[in-house]
Protein backbone atom coordinates (compact mmCIF):
# COMPACT_ATOMS: atom_id res chain seq x y z
CA UNK A 1 0.00 0.00 0.00
CA UNK A 2 0.99 3.74 -0.76
CA UNK A 3 2.25 5.99 1.82
CA UNK A 4 -1.13 7.90 1.93
CA UNK A 5 -3.01 4.70 2.23
CA UNK A 6 -1.41 3.79 5.41
CA UNK A 7 -1.56 7.08 7.06
CA UNK A 8 -5.36 6.62 6.57
CA UNK A 9 -5.50 3.09 7.80
CA UNK A 10 -4.01 4.07 11.12
CA UNK A 11 -4.63 8.06 11.71
CA UNK A 12 -0.72 8.60 11.32
CA UNK A 13 -0.02 11.50 9.48
CA UNK A 14 2.47 11.00 6.15
CA UNK A 15 4.78 13.12 8.02
CA UNK A 16 4.44 11.10 10.78
CA UNK A 17 5.22 7.66 8.69
CA UNK A 18 8.27 9.28 7.04
CA UNK A 19 10.03 9.93 10.38
CA UNK A 20 9.06 6.13 11.57
CA UNK A 21 11.19 5.46 8.23
CA UNK A 22 14.35 7.73 9.16
CA UNK A 23 14.37 6.72 12.38
CA UNK A 24 14.52 3.21 11.13
CA UNK A 25 11.28 1.50 12.93
CA UNK A 26 9.32 1.34 9.57
CA UNK A 27 10.61 0.21 6.02
CA UNK A 28 9.04 0.40 2.74
CA UNK A 29 10.30 -0.87 -0.90
CA UNK A 30 10.47 1.85 -3.77
CA UNK A 31 9.54 1.55 -7.27
CA UNK A 32 11.15 3.00 -9.84
CA UNK A 33 9.64 6.17 -9.33
CA UNK A 34 10.70 6.78 -5.95
CA UNK A 35 6.78 5.98 -4.40
CA UNK A 36 6.82 4.33 -1.09
CA UNK A 37 5.09 0.66 -0.92
CA UNK A 38 4.04 -0.81 2.26
CA UNK A 39 3.30 -3.83 3.17
CA UNK A 40 0.38 -5.26 4.89
CA UNK A 41 2.08 -6.03 8.29
CA UNK A 42 2.97 -2.00 8.20
CA UNK A 43 -0.20 -1.80 9.83
CA UNK A 44 0.35 -3.99 12.60
CA UNK A 45 3.97 -1.81 13.06
CA UNK A 46 2.89 1.63 12.95
CA UNK A 47 0.15 0.47 15.57
CA UNK A 48 3.12 -1.18 17.64
CA UNK A 49 5.05 2.33 17.38
CA UNK A 50 1.75 4.42 18.42
CA UNK A 51 1.13 2.39 21.81
CA UNK A 52 5.28 2.31 22.37
CA UNK A 53 5.44 6.27 21.96
CA UNK A 54 2.47 6.90 24.23
CA UNK A 55 3.97 4.68 27.19
CA UNK A 56 6.86 7.64 26.73
CA UNK A 57 9.36 5.21 24.97
CA UNK A 58 11.77 6.96 22.52
CA UNK A 59 12.18 6.05 18.93
CA UNK A 60 15.65 5.13 20.25
CA UNK A 61 14.06 3.03 22.89
CA UNK A 62 11.52 1.56 19.95
CA UNK A 63 14.11 0.79 17.50
CA UNK A 64 16.20 -1.25 20.32
CA UNK A 65 13.21 -3.08 21.16
CA UNK A 66 12.06 -3.76 17.40
CA UNK A 67 14.32 -7.19 16.92
CA UNK A 68 12.89 -8.66 20.17
CA UNK A 69 9.79 -7.66 18.75
CA UNK A 70 9.93 -8.73 15.32
CA UNK A 71 11.72 -12.23 16.76
CA UNK A 72 8.99 -12.61 19.05
CA UNK A 73 11.90 -13.21 21.63
CA UNK A 74 11.03 -11.62 25.38
CA UNK A 75 14.78 -11.76 26.51
CA UNK A 76 16.45 -10.27 30.06
CA UNK A 77 17.88 -7.30 28.53
CA UNK A 78 14.23 -6.32 26.26
CA UNK A 79 11.91 -6.39 29.90
CA UNK A 80 15.44 -4.42 31.63
CA UNK A 81 14.78 -2.15 29.42
CA UNK A 82 10.83 -1.47 29.52
CA UNK A 83 11.23 -1.51 33.32
CA UNK A 84 14.26 1.32 32.96
CA UNK A 85 11.17 3.22 30.98
CA UNK A 86 9.26 2.77 33.25
CA UNK A 87 11.51 3.67 35.91
CA UNK A 88 12.28 7.03 34.00
CA UNK A 89 8.45 7.90 33.57
CA UNK A 90 8.22 7.28 37.71
CA UNK A 91 10.94 10.15 38.25
CA UNK A 92 8.89 12.16 35.95
CA UNK A 93 6.10 11.84 37.92
CA UNK A 94 7.83 12.32 40.89
CA UNK A 95 9.06 15.92 39.55
CA UNK A 96 5.70 16.86 38.30
CA UNK A 97 4.13 15.71 41.56
CA UNK A 98 6.78 18.17 43.33
CA UNK A 99 6.11 20.76 40.88
CA UNK A 100 2.36 20.66 41.51
CA UNK A 101 3.18 20.83 45.50
CA UNK A 102 5.41 23.97 45.16
CA UNK A 103 2.61 25.53 42.49
CA UNK A 104 -0.28 24.95 45.27
CA UNK A 105 2.00 26.63 47.93
CA UNK A 106 2.82 29.57 45.66
CA UNK A 107 -0.72 29.94 45.30
CA UNK A 108 -1.85 29.45 48.77
CA UNK A 109 0.55 32.16 49.36
CA UNK A 110 -0.63 34.19 46.99
CA UNK A 111 -3.89 34.15 48.37
CA UNK A 112 -2.79 34.94 52.03
CA UNK A 113 -2.70 38.32 53.95
CA UNK A 114 1.14 37.36 54.22
CA UNK A 115 1.77 37.59 50.91
CA UNK A 116 1.09 41.61 51.16
CA UNK A 117 -0.99 41.39 47.86
CA UNK A 118 -4.15 42.80 47.58
CA UNK A 119 -7.09 40.62 46.33
CA UNK A 120 -9.66 41.15 43.93
CA UNK A 121 -12.83 38.96 43.39
CA UNK A 122 -12.96 40.16 39.60
CA UNK A 123 -11.55 38.48 36.50
CA UNK A 124 -10.69 42.00 34.73
CA UNK A 125 -6.86 42.53 34.66
CA UNK A 126 -5.37 45.26 36.88
CA UNK A 127 -3.40 47.76 34.34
Amino acid sequence: MRIGELATKTGVSVRALRYYEEQGLLSAARSSGGQRHYPDSALDRVHLIQMLYAAGLSSRTILDLLPCVDAKVNTPQSRAMLRAERDRIDRQITQLLEARDRLDAVIAFSESAASGCTRTDTDALVA
